[in-house]
């Protein structure tokens, strides 16, 4: 039997512990209700339970924002985040504040747009400073796909619940292909791989080189990266890759606007120095998809562009890979997007959405 005289001891073992949890946690009116996170630079940072508006710094970032749910969310963005697809699927953009330009911040239109939280990358001097001025600064990025992985993560982590979800789905994805293509290529002989240069610029002539997300994807899709430097994006002349000979060249969206202007691609092509090169006189010249971000560089469709470089690698090992059908499923399943076959072929050739 129960006795009577004795009050039940449950429920103030219970308040002692929610009290030491408290005191452990330092809990304070300007924490209460939030959550701490350690972000990619390794701080400790206090972000709000809810949040409902978004400044981001980092253009590739805004692509992550999207892909989980929260590209409504975006109130302030940077200049360098103007991809035009990115606007097509997410037609908040066209109401965010562009206040992040370079390592420029415009500080007094950032505090207008009123964001619950920032993200930035590079940069741990203005997010420490964004974060004592009472805004949330988290630091994220990524030059790899594990880091790309665990940046998707996190953001899904800080977002919620349903995003968390969706970024479970895509690093599930992007792992179902990146293990389709190395069981594919993991056993094809150095000798066998194409040697690959990708051109990030024409005019400086930049090229991308071994300490690189594009060393990463060349090298899973089963080439070889011809660009002899470990450099980011080194200067080098024509002549430096016609030494390098590589059998094939992908030249970056990023890479057609020069300083006088755009540049085409046959300009380049009926340019009698680059006929000096195997590639181009072969053929061997491509033209990077650009999506809702650049396939090539540092964005979430690297789900995509291993798939496409692996089919122009060795077609004969993935003929079965429909790029264009396979670019309409990811649109539709991770931005919401139902993508026209014709929008799907303005992306795989670079073009941007008709208006």
């Amino acid at each position: 039997m129960i006795n009577k005289t004795h009050k039940p001891i449950l429920p103030l073992i219970l308040t002692i512990a929610f009290i030491l949890t408290g005191c452990a946690h330092q809990a304070t009116p300007d924490n209460i209700g939030k959550t701490a996170i350690t972000d990619a630079s390794g701080a400790a940072i206090m972000i709000p339970a809810k949040i409902e508006r978004i400044a981001d710094a980092w253009p590739a970032h805004n692509e992550v924002l999207c892909l989980l749910g929260a590209g409504n969310k975006i109130v302030a963005t940077t200049t360098a985040a103007q991809v035009p697809w990115l606007y097509k699927i997410n037609p908040q953009f066209n109401k965010a504040t562009a206040v992040f330009g370079g390592n420029d911040t415009n500080i007094e239109e950032l505090m207008k747009a009123k964001p619950d939280i920032v993200f930035m990358t590079g940069n741990g001097k203005n997010a420490s400073q964004l974060t004592k001025m009472g805004i949330p600064t988290i630091q994220v990025g990524f030059n790899d796909f594990t880091s790309l992985k665990e940046c998707v993560k996190l953001t899904g982590t800080i977002l919620g619940s349903e995003s968390s979800q969706r970024a479970d789905q895509y690093i599930a994805y992007l792992d179902e292909k990146i293990n389709l293509i190395t069981a594919a290529t993991a056993d094809i002989p150095l000798a066998q791989r194409p040697r690959v240069i990708h051109v990030s610029s024409v005019k400086p002539l930049l090229v991308d080189g071994k300490n690189t997300i594009i060393n990463a994807w060349i090298e899973l899709a089963g080439g070889t990266n011809a660009a002899e430097t470990t450099a980011n994006t080194p200067e080098v002349s024509l002549e430096q890759i016609v030494k390098w000979n590589p059998d094939i060249i992908i030249i970056g969206n990023t890479s057609l606007t020069g300083k006088d202007g755009p540049i085409s691609v046959a300009a380049i092509l009926q340019d009698k120095a680059w006929q000096h090169l195997s590639a181009v006189q072969k053929g061997a010249v491509y033209i990077n998809p650009e999506g809702a971000f650049y396939w090539d560089r540092y964005g979430v469709e690297e789900a995509l562009q291993i798939q496409w470089a692996a089919k122009i690698f060795h077609p004969d090992k993935f003929a079965d890979f429909d790029i264009a059908e396979e670019t309409q499923y990811f649109y539709q399943t991770f931005f919401n997007y139902e993508l026209s076959p014709d929008e799907a072929a303005k992306i795989l050739a670079g073009q941007p959405p008709t208006e």
